[in-house]
C-alpha cells in the first residue's frame, strides 16, 4: 500500500458565468482533463480531485468549508481558467484551514497565433486571472505555495509534488501525540520549549509518561515473544555467530533489548503515540538505554528525540512521513566531534546508540558493547554502521520565546575512517557551503545540537513547510556567507517583533 493512499488535494478551478455556458462547460473539460493527466503523469505522490469549477462566492466558501472538513484532504490546489473576481473568493478563504497552492498555468501551451479570436480570449484567461486571485491572497495575508509552469511539464509537477509530501506531514502532524520517557537532560535548553505554543503553531501534542508506567509493560512482555524477537535480530542483521550463545552476558544483553523494543511498542500502540522521547538517567528496570528498540522503531516511523528533545521526535516523525516512498532514507542525528581537514573539515554525526538504520550504506551490525553513560554503565546491544556517501539536507527547531525558528542546512555526506574504539552508527558531513560558513551560521541562529537528516528532502520542502506552519526559516546552502546570514538573523528579528501575530 503506498504511504500517501489515505490522503488527497482537492484542485478547485476558478471561473465565472459572464461569458455564458459553453465556456462553463469548456472549463470543466479542460479542468477534468489537467486532472487526469496530473494523476497519470507518476510524479505526483498524493491523488488530486477535481471538486469542479467555482463560479461564485458561494460555491468557493461551500468548497473550502468542505474541504476543512474532509479528512482524507491535506490541501487545496486552485487555478483560475478564466478571469475570475478576485473579491468572490474572500468567503472563502477566510474559512479555509488546508494548506493552499496557487497554480499559474495553461490549460493550452503555445498561443494559436493563427486562429485565437475574442472567445478563445475570453476563455484562455490564467494570465489575468489567476494575478486577480494572487492579489486577493497577498491582501488577505494568505499563506500559500505559488507553482508557475505549464501543468504537462516535469519542474512544475516536481514543485507540486514538494508541496503534496509536506501536505501529508503536516496532515499527520495534526494528531501526532510525542510521548516523553522521562524528562529533558537537567540544565540543558535546546531541547526544551513551549509545549502549548507548539501544539497551536504546529499541532502535535507532548505528553509525559512517568517510566514507572512503562515497566508496567515490561512486566507483561512473555518470554516467548521476546525469544522470537531476538531470532528476528540475528537474522535480519549481521552478527558474530558467538552472540546467539544463549549461556553468555552478550545474548541476554540482546534478549534485554528485544524485550525494551516490545515494551516501548505496546506502550506507543496504546497512546497512539507517533514519537517518543527517552533519558539516559530515568531507566526504570530497563539494564540500559533502550537503543537498538529506538534504531528499530525510527524505521518504522516513530519520530524520536534524545534526551528529552520532543520537537526533534516531532520533526524526525514528518520527516518520515515526506520520505515515504524515497530511497535516501533518514535519522535523528547529533553533532558529537569535530574534524578539522582543510576544506574537507567536517563534523560526525552520532549518538550513544540511536541512529535510523535507513541511513545506512551497508547492511547495519548487531553487536555488544560498554555504554559509559547514564545512571546504569554497561553492556548493551545496537546496530553499528556508517552512513551512505552524499548530499543531504539536516533540519532543527528551536524555541525562541517569541517564536519557532526552523534551521536548515544543506549537507555533504563524506566516507569517515573505521572508529575501532567507537562502535556506534555514525555519519561524517561537511555543513555547506563549507565547513566555517555552515557551522557557524548554525550557530548564530542558535540551532540544536541535534537534527532531523534526511537524503532525499531539500530545503525547498522545509520551505514549504514553515509557511503552512507560519514560522520563521532560515536555509544555510551553498550561497550562504555570514555576512548575509547576520543580515538577514537581524531583519527576521525586526520583522517578528513588529508581526507578532504571525509567530
Amino acid at each position: 500500500m503506498n504511504a500517501f493512499d489515505q490522503y488527497e488535494v482537492w484542485f478547485v478551478t476558478g471561473a465565472q458565468l459572464l461569458y455564458g455556458g459553453d465556456a462553463v462547460v469548456a472549463v470543466d473539460a479542460h479542468s477534468n482533463e489537467m486532472v487526469k493527466g496530473l494523476n497519470l503523469s507518476g510524479r505526483l505522490p498524493v491523488k488530486v480531485v477535481y471538486k469542479g469549477t467555482a463560479n461564485s462566492s458561494k460555491e468557493v466558501e461551500s468548497l473550502f468549508k468542505a474541504a476543512n472538513n474532509d479528512e482524507k484532504c491535506i490541501g487545496v490546489i486552485t487555478w483560475m481558467h478564466t478571469f475570475s473576481p478576485a473579491k468572490m473568493w474572500i468567503h472563502g478563504l477566510q474559512q479555509l484551514r488546508k494548506p493552499l497552492l496557487h497554480f499559474h498555468t495553461q490549460y493550452n501551451k503555445e498561443i494559436p497565433w493563427d486562429t485565437m479570436d475574442m472567445d478563445f480570449m475570453n476563455l484562455n484567461q490564467s494570465a489575468h486571472g489567476d494575478r486577480e486571485f494572487g492579489h486577493i491572497c497577498t491582501r488577505m495575508r494568505i499563506r500559500r505555495k505559488v507553482v508557475v509552469g505549464y501543468w504537462q511539464d516535469e519542474e512544475a509537477q516536481r514543485k507540486i509534488a514538494v508541496w503534496m509530501r509536506v501536505c501529508a506531514a503536516w496532515a499527520d502532524s495534526q494528531d501526532m501525540l510525542i510521548v516523553r520517557f522521562g524528562d529533558q537532560m537537567n540544565n540543558v535548553a535546546v531541547t526544551d520549549g513551549d509545549k502549548v505554543e507548539a501544539e497551536q503553531r504546529m499541532g502535535y501534542h507532548v505528553d509525559y509518561c512517568p517510566v514507572s508506567e512503562v515497566m508496567e509493560y515490561f512486566k507483561q512482555v512473555k518470554d516467548t515473544d521476546v525469544d522470537e524477537l531476538t531470532a528476528t535480530y540475528f537474522r535480519e542483521y549481521d552478527h558474530d555467530a558467538a552472540l546467539e550463545d544463549k549461556s553468555t552476558e552478550a545474548y541476554l544483553k540482546v534478549w534485554n533489548s528485544a524485550k525494551a523494543e516490545l515494551t516501548l511498542r505496546a506502550v506507543l500502540k496504546d497512546k497512539g503515540a507517533k514519537g517518543f522521547t527517552t533519558n539516559f538517567d530515568d531507566l526504570g528496570e530497563f539494564d540500559q538505554i533502550p537503543g537498538l528498540a529506538t534504531q528499530r522503531l525510527m524505521v518504522e516511523g516513530y519520530g524520536f528525540g534524545a534526551e528529552g528533545d520532543w520537537k526533534s521526535a516531532a520533526l524526525c516523525r514528518s520527516v518520515w512521513v515526506m520520505n515515504q516512498g524515497m530511497t535516501g532514507g533518514c535519522s535523528f542525528l547529533e553533532d558529537y566531534t569535530l574534524n578539522f581537514d582543510g576544506d574537507r573539515s567536517a563534523i560526525l554525526q552520532a549518538h550513544m546508540l540511536e541512529i535510523c538504520p535507513l541511513i545506512a550504506a551497508n547492511k547495519p551490525r548487531l553487536e555488544v558493547h560498554f555504554l559509559g553513560i547514564g545512571i546504569r554503565k554497561s553492556q548493551t546491544a545496537r546496530l553499528v554502521f556508517t552512513s551512505k556517501v552524499g548530499k543531504g539536507c539536516a533540519a532543527t527547531v528551536i524555541d525562541l520565546g517569541n517564536r519557532f525558528r526552523l534551521i536548515v542546512n544543506d549537507v555533504e555526506c563524506i566516507k569517515p575512517k573505521p572508529l575501532p574504539k567507537l562502535p556506534v552508527a555514525s555519519a561524517l558531513w561537511i555543513p555547506q557551503p563549507n565547513f566555517e560558513v555552515g557551522a557557524g551560521a548554525w550557530i548564530l541562529a542558535g540551532g540544536t545540537h541535534h537534527s532531523c537528516f534526511s537524503y532525499d528532502l531539500t530545503a525547498e520542502y522545509w520551505e514549504d513547510y514553515a509557511e503552512i506552519a507560519g514560522i520563521e526559516m532560515l536555509h544555510i546552502g551553498k550561497d550562504t556567507t555570514i555576512s548575509s546570514f547576520k543580515k538577514e538573523l537581524r531583519l527576521n528579528e525586526i520583522y517578528y517583533m513588529l508581526n507578532k501575530s504571525l509567530c
